[in-house]
């Protein structure tokens, strides 16, 4: 085993030759639109995003699924395994099985194993004082996809959040296989703050964040986070986050962007400064949504994050 939970890396690594090792992932959740073809779509992406953010290229899925049958059609179950499917398809993963129960609530995602060289593979320890941080998405789908639940977003930022949340992270694999960047990560569940927070701890370092570098999906998200419109899980991060960041003055509402709990969000990237052209390049050839250099990996004795307005 070269990676397992103890880093709190985005997938296990298991090593078969000196040349390949699997790289393994699971991840599912509740419906966070309404389409069921676009649901499955976005939790096939954000399950194959984990093997890309550890430099590795999916090979096979299994589909996970709970469904309550007195309540879902056929035909919706049928949609959003179809999505999942043509997502996978797109990864160049197939899907080999699976399996479904009943369930109270939809639940739907992906076991996925991928592969990758292990004198090539990414995890987030490896960052050091000095890297560039590079986001390859706008933040902001946990603030979004609450205001799609509760009706208050616009079809435009609808739209464009689930083309976001649909977005492959394959960049990872090419970077990877270059041997440009020396750490990575993708934005998910734990926040910006939250994943930063536990490369730092795994790598022995702090980080530096510029909040006016922070792209965000639309001005749209910030008037939401005005109006109260925060899931819960993004005040949790918040709080954890409280106790290793430095704030400077940084408003609220930055403040839960940076810590919003995200779905198939983009890859965090750390970059030596000499090699970001180059970065930049594979990262433009990959359709990345963004190239936003938010901050740097700064020497720490403790992980700390620094917020710089």
């Amino acid at each position: 085993m070269l990676v397992g939970s103890a880093s709190a890396d985005d997938a296990g690594v298991y090593r078969l030759t000196s040349n390949r090792a699997l790289v393994q992932t699971v991840d599912f959740f509740t419906p966070i639109v309404d389409d069921p073809f676009c649901y499955g779509q976005i939790a096939a992406a954000n399950a194959i995003s984990d093997i890309y953010a550890m430099g590795g290229r999916p090979l096979t899925a299994l589909n996970i699924m709970g469904i309550p049958t007195d309540l879902v059609a056929n035909e919706v179950i049928a949609e959003i395994l179809r999505g999942g499917a043509a997502k996978a398809k797109e990864a160049h993963c197939a899907i080999i099985g699976g399996h479904t129960i009943r369930n109270p609530e939809p639940i739907y995602g992906l076991a996925v194993t991928g592969i990758v060289s292990p004198k090539r593979m990414l995890t987030n320890a490896r960052a050091a004082a000095g890297d560039l941080l590079v986001l390859t998405k706008p933040l902001g789908t946990g603030i979004a996809t609450t205001g799609i639940k509760r009706g208050l977003t616009s079809v435009a930022l609808t739209k464009k959040t689930i083309e976001l949340m649909c977005r492959l992270n394959t960049a990872g694999a090419a970077l990877a296989e270059l041997g440009l960047i020396r750490a990575a990560v993708d934005v998910t569940g734990f926040g910006l703050l939250g994943h930063l927070a536990s490369m730092c701890r795994a790598s022995g370092v702090g980080a530096e964040i510029i909040a006016a570098k922070i792209p965000v999906i639309s001005p749209e998200i910030l008037a939401l986070i005005t109006q109260g419109c925060v899931p819960g899980g993004t005040l949790q991060n918040l709080e954890t986050a409280n106790s290793i960041t430095e704030w400077n003055n940084t408003p609220e509402r930055l403040r839960l962007l940076l810590a919003d709990a995200q779905t198939s969000g983009g890859l965090l990237l750390c970059v030596p400064p000499k090699r970001l052209r180059q970065v930049e390049g594979v990262l433009k050839r990959n359709r990345t949504l963004c190239v936003a250099i938010i901050g740097k990996i700064i020497r720490s004795k403790r992980p700390h994050i620094c917020i710089r307005n």
